[in-house]
């Protein structure tokens, strides 16, 4: 018998963390947003964060209530709740996704790019290292994870790679 897999959608600003060998973890339209995937492959804990800004100085009062918005609050709280579930910082597998510049031609903005630049420096600073990225582009990006297997699947504008 074939066990039934729940998806477990990630929203803008969302994070899930699960070892919930049934679930698959998902997250849609990665465009400047920034998508990190983790996985502990030992005690089988998987999580997605999905947030939109780098830093949470620009609104305290919203990291506060939403640390999932802001790369630099959203990052250390994803990490928290996998520890939470026995996750290893030593062991974790750790991909990111997104930082697009799909709606910033011009490049006035640079969300994305300065999503990428906070989380690199975040991981930098306690030294843990990105497995895998497709970053940056003008291209929109879906990305899910197994939690039984860790396995990551992503679309890329639609074509899965």
């Amino acid at each position: 018998m074939e066990k039934q897999v729940i998806t477990q959608v990630v929203g803008i600003s969302d994070m899930r963390v699960s070892r919930n060998e049934n679930e698959k973890i998902i997250t849609y339209s990665l465009g400047s947003c920034l998508g990190v995937v983790i996985y502990d492959p030992v005690v089988h804990v998987a999580g997605i964060l999905h947030c939109m800004l780098p830093q949470s100085k620009i609104d305290s009062q919203k990291a506060q209530d939403n640390p999932c918005m802001f790369v630099d609050t959203g990052v250390p709280f994803l990490f928290k709740e996998a520890y939470k579930m026995g996750a290893d910082k030593k062991r974790m597998i750790v991909k990111a996704a997104g930082c697009s510049s799909l709606l910033d031609d011009k490049g006035m903005f640079k969300i994305g790019e300065r999503n990428f630049t906070v989380l690199r420096k975040l991981l930098w600073k306690n030294n843990v290292m990105i497995k895998k990225q497709h970053i940056g582009g003008n291209l929109s990006r879906t990305v899910s994870i197994e939690v039984s297997t860790g396995k990551v699947l992503m679309k890329v504008s639609g074509q899965e790679i």
